[in-house]
C-alpha cells in the first residue's frame, strides 16, 4: 500500500506509540506492587508481538485470553494486533463447555490463560481443535496438568524494539468478542481497528480523560474490550490501575487511597458499592467521573452513587456496538434540578456519542416513533460504532442489519429533546389486559424503596388478564418488608395496572456471566406448564 501524505490508518496501536513517545517515564500501569512506565509497557508489548510472530501468528490469526483485569491482559490488547493477529477476550465467568465453543469457533491458535483459571481449561484440553500452544500467566501460581509456557518466559523470546504497525486496511479485524449467549451459544462480534480507534476517542471525550487521569479497572477487560477503555486510557497517557478481583469494599478503598478519577461498571456493581459498609457516611473529596451501563440503571442507584461524590455518566450500548454508543449528555439548565430530578434525567440513554453514528427509535415498518416520551419502538443504530458483523454467521448479520440499521432488540421512547430512554427488551415487555407495561419502569419504582437491594420484574400468568407483573426481590441485608407493603408503595407511585400483582423474595437473582439479570429464567419458571412460555 502506497504511503499517503495526508492519511494515516486509524488504529488504537498509534495510542501506545504516542504515549510512550510523549510520556516515556510516566506510570502507565499499576498492578499490585508492580508498576510499568509507558516505555516499559511498550517494550513488553513489542516483546509479546514479536514472540507471537515467532510462533506463527500472522494476518488475522486468533489469540485468546482467559484472564482477570491484570497487566498481561492489557498488554494483549496491543501485542496481539501488533502481530496482526485478532484478540479473543473470553469471559472468565463462563463454564468450560462455553469456553470450548468459543476457542473452537474462533479457531484460536494460542491461548493465554491465568493460572487461577486453568481449571476451566483442563477438562476440555483434549477437545481443543485449533489451539497449538498454551501460555500461562503465573501471577498467582497454581498447579496444573496443562502443558504450558510461562508468560514472562514467553516474553523473553521476543524483542523489545519497535515493530511497524502492520495493518493495510483500518477495517481489518482487531478483536473478536462473544456475546453473553444467555439463550444459546454466543455469537462472535467482529471489531475493526477503525471502529475501536473512534470509539476510544468518544470515551476520552465523554469521560473527560487526560494525562492526569487514574482509571480503575472495575469493568472486566473481557467485556467489549473494557468498553474500549483498554485503548482510551492509553490514548491520553493516563494511568491504568489493574484490579484482579472486584470487591466493593476494596474498590472504595482504592478509589480513596489512590485518588482514582475514573471507572466504569454495571448497575449491579454500583449497587454493591453503595451497599458496602465502607460506603456508610463516605464522601470522596476528589473529582471522580464514572460510566454506568450494561443494563438500564434506576435513578435510585445513580443518586446513591452521587451521594458518595461520584459524578455518574449514563452510557448505553451492546457488544455489537463496541460497548457504549450513546451518552446522556448533560445540559446546564438541568443543574438547578433536585438530586432526585437529576437522577431521573441521568437514567435516560441519551444521544449518540461524538464519533459513534446515528440512533433512532422505530416501529415495525422502520418509521420513527413520535418524540413524545410515550410511544415505544426499537432502538436502531448505524455508523462508526457498529460492528463489522458476526463471525462466520452471515445470516445472523443480515438479520441484525436489516434495513441498513443495526437492530438492538431494545424497546425505548424518544423524548421531545431527542433523548432516548429504554423501557424494556422486546421480549421483556408485559402485556396485561391489552396494556403494555415496562418492566424497567416497575423495577425503578421498587428500587426506590429502601429495603430493596435487587429486583427483576417479569410477566406471570393470570387467568383474567393473561399476564401480570411479578417482582422477584432481593432485600438489603437486615431489611424487613412484606409483599403487601411493597405493593402498596408501588400503588402510590404508578398507575394501578402497572403495579406488580405478585412479589417473591429470593436470595439471589439469576445472572449472565457479565452480571445482567436473566429474566428469561424467571419467566420460564412462571410459565412452566402453561401453553405460552415466554423467552
Amino acid at each position: 500500500m502506497a504511503i499517503e501524505v495526508n492519511r494515516q490508518l486509524l488504529t488504537p496501536l498509534w495510542f501506545l506509540k504516542r504515549a510512550a513517545y510523549v510520556f516515556p517515564e510516566k506510570t502507565a500501569v499499576v498492578d499490585g506492587e508492580r508498576r510499568f512506565t509507558y516505555r516499559e509497557f511498550k517494550e513488553r508489548v513489542n516483546r509479546l508481538a514479536s514472540a507471537l510472530k515467532k510462533y506463527g501468528i500472522g494476518k488475522w490469526d486468533k489469540v485468546a485470553y482467559l484472564a482477570p483485569n491484570i497487566h498481561p491482559f492489557l498488554e494483549g490488547h496491543y501485542g496481539v494486533p501488533l502481530a496482526r493477529g485478532v484478540l479473543v477476550s473470553i469471559n472468565t465467568r463462563l463454564k468450560s463447555n462455553e469456553i470450548l465453543y468459543i476457542l473452537n469457533h474462533s479457531e484460536s491458535k494460542i491461548l493465554i490463560v491465568d493460572s487461577e483459571l486453568a481449571s476451566l481449561i483442563e477438562p476440555i484440553y483434549d477437545q481443543l481443535e485449533t489451539v497449538q500452544k498454551i501460555i500461562m500467566i503465573n501471577q498467582v501460581p497454581r498447579e496444573t496438568k496443562l502443558p504450558a509456557v510461562d508468560y514472562e518466559e514467553f516474553l523473553q523470546e521476543g524483542e523489545p524494539e519497535d515493530l511497524p504497525i502492520p495493518i493495510e486496511d483500518e477495517f481489518e479485524p482487531i478483536t473478536l468478542n462473544y456475546t453473553s449467549g444467555t439463550t444459546g451459544f454466543p455469537k462472535g462480534v467482529q471489531y475493526t481497528h477503525r471502529g475501536a480507534y473512534l470509539n476510544s476517542l468518544s470515551e476520552v471525550i465523554e469521560m473527560g480523560l487526560n494525562q492526569y487521569s487514574k482509571y480503575l479497572w472495575i469493568l472486566p477487560m473481557f467485556h467489549c474490550n473494557g468498553w474500549c477503555f483498554t485503548w482510551a486510557v492509553t490514548a491520553v497517557g493516563a494511568t491504568h490501575y489493574c484490579f484482579r478481583k472486584f470487591e466493593p469494599e476494596a474498590a472504595l478503598e482504592i478509589i480513596e487511597k489512590e485518588k482514582i478519577t475514573n471507572f466504569c461498571g454495571a448497575p449491579v456493581v454500583f449497587n454493591a458499592m453503595t451497599a458496602a459498609k465502607k460506603a456508610e457516611g463516605l464522601k470522596f473529596n476528589h473529582p471522580i467521573r464514572a460510566f454506568i451501563a450494561g443494563a438500564a440503571p434506576s435513578p435510585t442507584i445513580i443518586s446513591k452513587m452521587e451521594r458518595l461524590g461520584v459524578e455518574v455518566v449514563h452510557v448505553y450500548g451492546l457488544t455489537e456496538v463496541y460497548g457504549p454508543f450513546t451518552v446522556c449528555e448533560w445540559h446546564p439548565e438541568w443543574d438547578n434540578l433536585s438530586a432526585e430530578e437529576k437522577a431521573i434525567y441521568k437514567a435516560r440513554q441519551g444521544v449518540p456519542m461524538v464519533t459513534t453514528g446515528e440512533v433512532r427509535v422505530v416501529d415495525a415498518e422502520m418509521n420513527d416513533v413520535p418524540a413524545d416520551g410515550k410511544t415505544m419502538g426499537e432502538i436502531v443504530m448505524r455508523g462508526n460504532g457498529v460492528m463489522a458483523g458476526y463471525y462466520k454467521a452471515p445470516e445472523d448479520t443480515a438479520k441484525a442489519f436489516a434495513g441498513g440499521w443495526f437492530h438492538s432488540g431494545d424497546l425505548a421512547v424518544m423524548h421531545p429533546n431527542g433523548y432516548i430512554e429504554i423501557m424494556d427488551r422486546s421480549k421483556d415487555i408485559i402485556i396485561s389486559g391489552g396494556e403494555n407495561i415496562s418492566s424497567v419502569e416497575v423495577e425503578n419504582v421498587l428500587y426506590s424503596h429502601p429495603a430493596v437491594y435487587e429486583v427483576a420484574v417479569v410477566a406471570s400468568t393470570d387467568e383474567r388478564w393473561g399476564e401480570v407483573p411479578k417482582a422477584f426481590i432481593v432485600l438489603r441485608e437486615g431489611a424487613s418488608v412484606t409483599p403487601e407493603e411493597l405493593i402498596a408503595y408501588c400503588r402510590e407511585k404508578m398507575a394501578g395496572f402497572k403495579v406488580p400483582k405478585k412479589i417473591e423474595f429470593v436470595d439471589a437473582l439469576p445472572k449472565t456471566p457479565t452480571g445482567k439479570i436473566q429474566k428469561f429464567v424467571l419467566r420460564n419458571l412462571e410459565w412452566k406448564g402453561e401453553k405460552k412460555v415466554k423467552g
